[in-house]
């Protein structure tokens, strides 16, 4: 693994250290040699690597922790190549004037590629992810208008009503209840602020073969399971070889990628990373919308809307505490036919 510097750490911004609570207690927090300290409870959070941590280890993401060391830069967008800026609009169905000049809470930042999209559009990102990928996103936003913390999202360390805007892309289905994890988050929420997920899709059964698989790649070491998805590389080949066969070379061409589940991007490093992503969480749960809006719901929330890319949905906090409408349901019955 490229061993790369440690970021150095700029202090905090003081709209963001005045919404830090401690997570155990909710208490206030003030700065301390090396960190951070509870007011109440006196706990201690201390400075690793240029990053706050609120937890002290990854507990079930270890392996993302490894995959964004690992693959650090692959995703970031360049002058060349703007894909995760189109995958964040496909999947939200935000624009620029959704997030510019809002403080936006990115849950699950991984290695920084969506807190970079915000950021760049203007929004004031604080980026949280349970793995030590955020040292990766620390090092890649080190100039942007964003603060990453290592933090478990069942045990935030922000007070109610702090931010405008907050989103997850492809996360909460990590963690050990994507439900739990999803309603814990809107009470950070301002009134009238919004959310939006992104959750692999239940409806596809695709995946079925693969589940199987997973039962043993998940226990896998990360370097083994990574060394295996190198093969996606001539099996994706194989697979441009086979669909240019008459007749039999498709068919074939489709008992294989039911067999051997995988991505298929072109980008062979993104197509490598991408496999290694499905086959190494230790959770992994599929979603459908009727599910979704009902969580929604659930919190209170309104005016849902879909992205582009199931199963994504967006929402709003009202900003005088009624719950969702009827005309929410309709969104559903257009999502699922």
């Amino acid at each position: 693994m490229e061993n790369r510097e440690n970021v150095t750490w700029l202090g905090l911004d003081k709209q963001v250290q005045g919404i830090l609570r401690c997570p155990g207690c909710q208490g206030r927090i003030r700065d301390d040699a090396g960190g951070l300290q509870c007011l109440d409870c006196e706990r201690k959070f201390p400075l690793v690597n240029g990053v706050l941590r609120f937890v002290d280890k990854q507990h079930y993401a270890g392996s993302f922790g490894f995959q964004w060391l690992k693959h650090d830069r692959t995703q970031l967008d360049t002058e060349n190549s703007q894909r995760s800026e189109n995958d964040f609009t496909r999947k939200t169905g935000l624009a620029k004037d959704d997030l510019a000049g809002k403080l936006v809470l990115d849950v699950g930042c991984g290695m920084g590629r969506y807190a970079e999209v915000a950021s760049r559009w203007g929004a004031q990102v604080v980026g949280i992810d349970l793995s030590l990928a955020v040292e990766a996103a620390a090092r890649n936003l080190a100039h942007r208008n964003v603060t990453i913390f290592q933090a478990d999202v069942f045990s935030l360390p922000f007070a109610p009503e702090s931010f405008d805007y907050i989103y997850s892309m492809g996360v909460l289905h990590h963690t050990p209840s994507c439900e739990n994890a999803f309603k814990s988050l809107p009470r950070f929420l301002k009134p009238g602020g919004g959310i939006v997920i992104w959750l692999y899709s239940g409806y596809n059964k695709w995946y079925r073969v693969s589940d199987i698989y997973r039962r043993v790649t998940r226990r896998m070491s990360p370097k083994l399971l990574h060394a295996l998805c190198q093969l996606t590389r001539p099996l994706y080949g194989l697979h441009r070889l086979l669909r240019v066969i008459p007749l039999i070379g498709r068919p074939l061409s489709g008992i294989l990628a039911y067999l051997i589940p995988m991505s298929f991007n072109k980008d062979p490093e993104w197509r490598v990373l991408d496999t290694f992503d499905w086959y190494s969480p230790w959770y992994q749960t599929k979603h459908t919308y009727e599910e979704v809006f009902r969580w929604f719901e659930s919190c209170g929330l309104e005016d849902l809307h879909v992205g582009g890319k199931p199963v994504a949905v967006r929402g709003m906090r009202s900003r005088n505490g009624q719950t969702a409408t009827q005309d929410d349901q309709s969104e559903v019955a257009r999502c699922v036919g």
